[in-house]
């Protein structure tokens, strides 16, 4: 519930502070004194709606799944809108988006205005079935657990065996491909680093003639060694450094004339098209690495055509099976919700003939398997479809889905924000829906703008807005000062005892409907 709202310069407003209790919480007063923009700004202090108030505040109770937009979670929750060049939203003092701030309100918020068909979905309609069979029999939440998780995986086997059709109608081009692409890489048949040592090879050819000339050249050395060594011992020098010397040079050159002459047996042409072949593969595939990578997929993919007509038929058998499944809880799930569909049917027109509203007809009809089941509920209002109605049948007509509801509903099932529902209704229409709304403010806490008396008389606070030259305030109103509103909404500016007296009239039977 909302415990307080703040309100600073608004339009008319300029500040006001409202404590809040549970219950049902009606707004009167006159024409043009600021209800309904009072009522918008409690909704845009929520994120439900936009105003340009200065500050929106409202603290709240609810247990907030905040994870999400990384709030931190209170025993109040502030929520709060502020406006200056921009508007700008909090919750906890921590900034978050008008969407973040209107998702997490409407767990508990709703605003009923207009034609808001939500009310009539068909998953709320089957949650207040199903809510009713299992206060008789609570193995249907049993059986609605089991026919989800056999309808999920009816629903994940069928989306695998229609995948494998599909690859079967394209199987033989698969296969094609498949073996051309393995082909293709096993004719090349690269090896990890190869074009590195290709590149070498090519290298060294390219250089192969100058560097066998220069080692040619440079063996001429040798036919002087003898003279070196004489010149050295003629002068009494140590000759084994040069000697040394000599070796290592005749072994570097003997070596090298041993490697470009192995040379002699490769074939250039050979190398550069294997260096050539390789760059495609590179090209094609990024890597060497790559390449051999994806032709292993595509021998498993060839392997899993090969064995596609086997797992094709393990999932047709098992999709049968669980298709009979689906259907045979299904099936159960749809007879106890018929069973349960006419004392639903009396119950609804209870409350509607409370609301004086003619008889709705509930129907069940068979729609394509769902999360939910088979089932659809079609809700018509003398048989008249819902679109056809008028906005005030409408609004009685989801009153009294509400109140079917919240029979099965825990304490504190949100907020109703309502405006002026009662207007244009008779004083037996606006009692009827008086004490709908009564019943239900044991499950909700109701804001409510009302020009009824009855209404009016059944709130569990009440509030006057008021003008006090171009200000609006607000007055919480008690006993004798509720007395007078009540009248005044009677009988006019020009209060007479005669609405006083029916007034208390009211609110007396207000009393007696509470205890």
């Amino acid at each position: 519930m909302i415990e307080r709202f703040f309100l600073k310069d608004y339009l008319s407003f300029k500040e006001i502070e409202l404590n809040l209790n549970s219950g049902l919480i009606v707004f009167t007063g006159p024409s043009g004194s600021g209800k309904s923009i009072l009522m918008s700004s409690i909704l845009s202090s929520l994120g439900g709606a936009s105003c340009d108030a200065a500050l929106c505040e409202s603290s709240v109770t609810w247990d907030l799944d905040t994870q999400d937009v990384g709030i931190e979670n209170s025993d109040i929750n502030v929520f709060k809108h502020i406006k200056k060049e921009k508007s700008r939203y909090f919750i906890n003092n921590q900034s978050v988006s008008k969407k973040d701030m209107s998702t997490l309100a409407s767990t508990y918020l709703r605003h009923l205005s207009l034609k808001d068909f939500s009310d009539f979905e068909n998953e709320n309609l089957l949650s207040i079935i199903d809510s009713r069979i299992w206060d008789k029999n609570n193995a249907i939440y049993d059986l609605k657990d089991e026919y989800l998780a056999v309808y999920l995986q009816h629903k994940r086997v069928k989306k695998e065996l229609f995948a494998i059709e599909e690859e079967q109608r394209k199987i033989v081009e698969l296969k094609e491909f498949a073996i051309f692409e393995i082909k293709k890489i096993e004719d090349i048949n690269p090896k990890i680093s190869e074009d590195i040592e290709l590149l070498e090879i090519k290298k060294e050819l390219s250089k192969k003639e100058k560097v066998l000339q220069n080692i040619s050249l440079a063996n001429s050395i040798f036919e002087h060694e003898h003279s070196v060594f004489v010149a050295l011992d003629s002068l009494g020098v140590e000759s084994s450094f040069f000697s040394d010397a000599m070796n290592e040079v005749r072994v570097i050159l003997e070596n090298a004339q041993e490697k470009f002459s192995a040379l002699d047996e490769v074939d250039i042409e050979e190398i550069l098209n294997r260096i050539e072949a390789l760059a495609e593969i590179k090209k094609r595939y990024g890597s060497v690495e790559e390449a051999l990578k994806y032709k292993e997929q595509k021998i498993l993919e060839l392997k899993k055509y090969e064995n596609i007509e086997i797992l094709k038929d393990d999932l047709v058998l098992s999709e049968a099976t669980l298709g009979r499944k689906t259907e045979d809880l299904s099936n159960k799930i749809s007879e106890l919700r018929h069973a349960e569909l006419e004392l639903l049917q009396d119950n609804l027109n209870r409350y509607l003939s409370e609301l004086y509203l003619r008889d709705a007809q509930v129907e069940i009809r068979e729609t394509e398997l769902g999360a939910s089941g088979r089932d659809e509920i079609i809700i018509k209002l003398n048989n008249t479809d819902l679109q056809k109605i008028s906005t005030g049948e409408f609004n009685r007509l989801r009153l009294a889905i509400l109140a079917l509801k919240s029979e099965f509903m825990s304490k504190n099932g949100g907020i109703l924000m309502l405006d002026e529902i009662d207007a244009n209704l008779s004083g037996e229409e606006s009692m009827s829906v008086a004490k709908v709304l009564k019943q239900l403010s044991k499950h909700f806490q109701i804001f409510v703008i009302s020009h009824q008396p009855q209404l009016t008389s059944m709130g569990d606070q009440h509030f006057l807005i008021y003008k006090n030259g171009e200000e609006s305030l607000v007055s919480e109103l008690k006993l004798e000062a509720r007395v007078n509103e009540i009248a005044r909404i009677i009988s006019g500016s020009s209060v007479t005892d005669e609405a006083k007296n029916f007034a208390r009239e009211l609110m007396q039977t207000s009393d007696k409907n509470d205890s």
